[in-house]
């Protein structure tokens, strides 16, 4: 079968927004090329060898979508380019927006980009390991086990791993978590791992979400972790220990009443995906409903807040 590689080039800002039009498009799968990400890890030590050269331009990252050739792809192309346009509506920066496109045979991309995911310790205790690869744990190892497919990142890029980190330091045994905006359902699957005894993950996209179950199966946490898809905490009942979502500044700041009214007294909120412009932005709209910032993570331009509920 022959398919479209469709590349742009875009900001780190808007990213999540340029991958979740090509989801809705259909796309069979989303490589996200980020030279940042790139750089940290080559320069981490968490692979033990690495033949990937320096990136020296860092501030451009490139999307590769698989559209199928056939007769719908010339008005996907100009859906695309009309929702593109339209991000800086949104306050997005689209970056460069230079597109390119060229067909490819199914078995030149299906699991060439396999090569770049290896084990990765993303937290004291918390490893990602790829499905088809060996890894042989110490002593407090949680190993995820994650088969993103094509259309998901692998959960090592900064916004996933600084949620990681900041659920393992707040997740105590029996915890309830809402995880918003699951995508892989590495969050819930960590989640579960860490201890919650109840782990809700929700998700607009029926992609996600049938991912995210396959993961949680994987990983043998289907007794604690749920999926169901819907549109951020719209229809979700009860209260959280804990609220993680790593999506993006605007989508953070819109749905704070409702992480307000979910989370049990003294509750924590994690936010990701934001990039370090918008941190006074989401700050800003944290105090307004009444939480107390606790953590600011800044890495790779990109931040994470660690925030707590006022009790009322």
């Amino acid at each position: 079968m022959k398919w479209s590689e469709i590349s742009i080039q875009t900001s780190h800002e808007a990213t999540e927004a340029v991958a979740n039009i090509f989801h809705d498009l259909g796309a069979s799968g989303v490589v996200i090329e980020d030279p940042e990400l790139i750089n940290t890890y080559r320069r981490s030590g968490s692979w033990d060898y690495c033949d990937i050269p320096e990136e020296l331009e860092t501030e451009v990252v490139t999307i590769k979508a698989y559209l199928p050739v056939d007769e719908f792809l010339d008005d996907k192309l100009r859906v695309f380019e009309e929702r593109f346009n339209s991000l800086k509506e949104h306050d997005l920066d689209k970056g460069r927006g230079c597109i390119h496109c060229r067909e490819v045979q199914e078995e030149d991309w299906a699991s060439s980009w396999k090569e770049y995911f290896h084990p990765v310790r993303v937290s004291e205790h918390i490893v990602i390991k790829p499905s088809w690869e060996e890894y042989l744990p110490v002593e407090d190892d949680i190993i995820i086990e994650l088969d993103p497919g094509m259309a998901f990142g692998t959960g090592t890029h900064h916004t996933t791993s600084m949620c990681i980190r900041a659920l393992e330091d707040v997740i105590k045994p029996g915890h309830t978590v809402f995880d918003v905006g699951t995508g892989s359902g590495i969050l819930s699957v960590a989640a579960a791992k860490l201890g919650a005894a109840l782990v809700h993950a929700i998700d607009l996209d029926p992609v996600a979400v049938r991912v995210a179950t396959e993961n949680v199966t994987f990983n043998k946490v289907v007794d604690t972790v749920t999926i169901t898809q819907g549109d951020l905490l719209t229809g979700v009942t009860g209260k959280a220990d804990v609220i993680v979502a790593n999506i993006i500044a605007n989508i953070i700041i819109k749905m704070l009443p409702d992480v307000r009214n979910r989370l049990a007294n003294t509750g924590v909120f994690i936010a990701s995906g934001i990039i370090s412009e918008r941190l006074s932005d989401v700050t800003q709209a944290l105090i307004e409903n009444e939480f107390v910032i606790d953590k600011v993570i800044e890495e790779g331009g990109w931040v994470a807040i660690v925030a707590n509920s006022v009790s009322r």
